[in-house]
């Protein structure tokens, strides 16, 4: 089945991973640096761009190693695998982006126990082939760099009304681009209930977007099941008209009154029957 359906299949877990099985915004994982790294959209980004190559990288790795896993410490092996991609990664931003580096401290290494990499080992990579588990990874990945990215948007232009881009990532310089004015910012939403209140707010609105969508999709539904029946109730209507048409247009079959004998009146057919002489004996 996967090799027969194998370019759809790919876009459709890529699809979920970023949509309707997004980890932040559905499956609610990795609350801890949604929370943590989104004081600014470039934290953000940093930290979704690491969890992407995670993700990747230890989904492909687990894909490729499920059949000589034992079963009984596939838990163990998983976080193993998982730590070796998270250590690579550290080091490389360390070296290249120490900024970042500094800025996420102590996060980078928690995501060895980022939920979303070992969910999605245990519940994607160990039962599918490499490519699709590479899919599953990378969606799974931009579905929650996404998902931080927008809670980081809010939170950063609501704390401090400005965006800046170029303090963590080696750009050149940086750039700050102001949207609201200072002076009517609330810094409470780059502090830690900053983060609390923006995701809550997020996760209500696309909840009552949810609700609304399905009550959409529900009166529809009803809608069409009344048209269905109102169109069946027509046709029988017009079935029940014709049969009623068709027996008043048939002609009636002719009955012929039958004719009662007279009870005194012999039949003409029948003749008296002759009663045998008897001879008297000598």
């Amino acid at each position: 089945m996967e090799k027969t359906s194998k370019k759809v299949s790919n876009k459709a877990v890529l699809l979920a991973g970023i949509i309707t099985e997004n980890p932040t915004f559905v499956s609610l994982l990795g609350m801890c640096p949604t929370l943590a790294t989104t004081k600014s959209v470039e934290a953000a980004i940093g930290m979704g761009l690491l969890v992407i190559l995670t993700l990747i990288g230890s989904n492909t790795i687990i894909s490729l190693l499920r059949k000589v896993i034992p079963s009984q410490v596939k838990i163990p092996c998983y976080i193993v695998i998982i730590a070796t991609f998270v250590t690579i990664i550290k080091m490389l931003t360390e070296a290249f982006i120490p900024a970042l580096y500094s800025n996420l401290g102590v996060f980078i290494s928690l995501i060895v126990v980022n939920c979303i990499i070992l969910g999605r080992a245990e519940a994607f990579a160990s039962k599918n082939g490499p490519v699709a588990s590479f899919f599953d990874g990378l969606g799974s990945g931009i579905g929650f760099t996404l998902a931080i990215c927008v809670v980081a948007f809010i939170r950063e232009i609501l704390g401090t009304g400005a965006l800046s881009f170029g303090a963590y990532f080696p750009i050149g310089a940086q750039y700050i681009l102001h949207i609201i004015p200072e002076a009517y910012a609330i810094p409470i939403f780059v502090q830690s209930a900053g983060g609390f209140l923006t995701l809550a707010f997020v996760l209500a609105f696309l909840a009552w977007r949810k609700a609304k969508k399905d009550a959409k999709k529900a009166a529809a539904e009803k809608a069409r099941i009344e048209e269905l029946k109102k169109k069946k109730a027509e046709e029988l209507a017009k079935k029940k008209a014709l049969e009623a048409a068709n027996a008043a247009e048939a002609p009636k079959p002719e009955v012929k009154p039958i004719e009662e004998a007279k009870p005194n009146e012999p039949k003409a057919e029948e003749k008296p029957i002759a009663k045998p002489e008897v001879k008297e004996a000598e």
